[in-house]
């Protein structure tokens, strides 16, 4: 029987404490640090169980898939590929939603400078979303993240459901970030990258405050539409954007990945 792993996380503020037990993923209480109130929570974290299972099944280099974007109402979706080496572990690696933003741009600097590991990013626009629908623009980064690797993969791992798209031999794993340190890799890869593009987006257009939600529907996100009107790189075929008017931006320019 395979065990899923446990870290047991203490948030104190911004602190966090960690340890490794065996815990209940679902398991957390509210206890006191030094005077503040903290969150103890034992969270599940990826291995290399999935990567091991394709080598056994004949695979050689392995690529984790993972996309940061389809829900946000401006901005591209990015999708990261990475490789990593056969016995790779890490402490904190997980999926990019679990993590800090600190922690996602420790890890970041980590993975993309280590020379034992491969990652390439694919991007695609809001014209692209808007031409062919989320999915399918979801579909096209990966593709393009792949293509882009240095090295070529014979087998891909991807986040949720299989990619019609991607031509390799491929897994699709629900939840995959939480479970496969690559698809942990490309997620927290792809999240960063796109957080630094919306920051950039920010410069451009900061009556929407894309620092602060990265373009996701948030109350203030809203309002500022409602206020404003749409910017170019607003997503016109979602329906708050619709609803939201024509655009009142005259000038765009795309911020792109190397």
């Amino acid at each position: 029987m395979v065990r899923n792993s446990a870290l047991l996380s203490i948030t104190c503020g911004w602190r966090q404490y960690q340890d490794a037990p065996e815990l209940h993923p679902s398991r957390a209480l509210r206890l006191t640090r030094a005077g503040q109130i903290c969150t103890l929570r034992a969270t599940t974290m990826p291995s290399l169980r999935h990567e091991k299972l394709a080598y056994a099944d004949g695979a050689t280099i392995i690529a984790g898939v993972d996309e940061a974007g389809r829900g946000p109402l401006a901005g591209p979706v990015v999708a990261a590929a990475v490789i990593l080496p056969h016995e790779y572990r890490h402490k904190v690696l997980n999926d990019s939603k679990q993590l800090t933003e600190r922690e996602r741009e420790t890890l970041y600097a980590e993975l993309t400078t280590a020379p034992a590991i491969r990652w390439a990013t694919g991007l695609s626009d809001v014209a692209i979303i808007d031409s062919y629908n989320i999915l399918r623009a979801t579909w096209r980064a990966m593709v393009l993240a792949l293509d882009a690797l240095t090295v070529k993969p014979d087998y891909v791992l991807v986040d949720g459901l299989p990619v019609p798209a991607i031509r390799i031999r491929q897994k699709a794993i629900v939840k995959g970030d939480a479970k496969s340190y690559s698809i942990a890799a490309a997620s927290v890869i792809a999240k960063v990258t796109r957080d630094r593009l919306m920051l950039q987006f920010h410069e451009q257009y900061p009556q929407y405050n894309f620092a602060q939600h990265k373009g996701y529907g948030t109350p203030e996100h809203l309002a500022a539409l409602a206020q404003h009107g749409p910017s170019p790189i607003h997503r016109r075929t979602f329906a708050p954007v619709r609803q939201a008017g024509a655009p009142v931006q005259t000038e765009f320019a795309l911020a792109s990945t190397a």
